[in-house]
């Protein structure tokens, strides 16, 4: 009974991980723009790293964080595309000035 028990919850959990994959979209980052992430939503964070132009991020989830301007306008949304690594939702475009995906928690 345990082997059955357990394989049952190893079907459940990976059915929820490919669930969770499956509703994770990607989206461009401005053109010509190279794109800092940082630890945190705001520019007061380390840069984590650099994202070259022309290329798309996963949205994880969205937060609020501190004000940015850039190519798509003024934002204070955040996009979470790793664990604790986020953009500025002013350099992607979602196509809207609102959560394209759940906030994070």
């Amino acid at each position: 009974m345990l082997v059955g028990g357990l394989a049952a919850t190893l079907l459940a959990v990976a059915g929820t991980m490919s669930q969770a994959a499956a509703v994770t979209r990607t989206y461009p980052l401005a053109p010509g723009a190279s794109v800092n992430v940082r630890s945190g939503p705001g520019t007061h964070y380390p840069v984590v790293r650099t994202i070259p132009a022309g290329q798309s991020v996963p949205i994880r989830c969205q937060c609020q964080g501190e004000s940015v301007s850039g190519y798509y306008g003024t934002s204070t949304i955040w996009d979470n595309i790793a664990n604790a690594q986020f953009v500025s939702d002013a350099y992607v475009h979602t196509g809207s000035d609102g959560y394209v995906a759940p906030k994070c928690s």
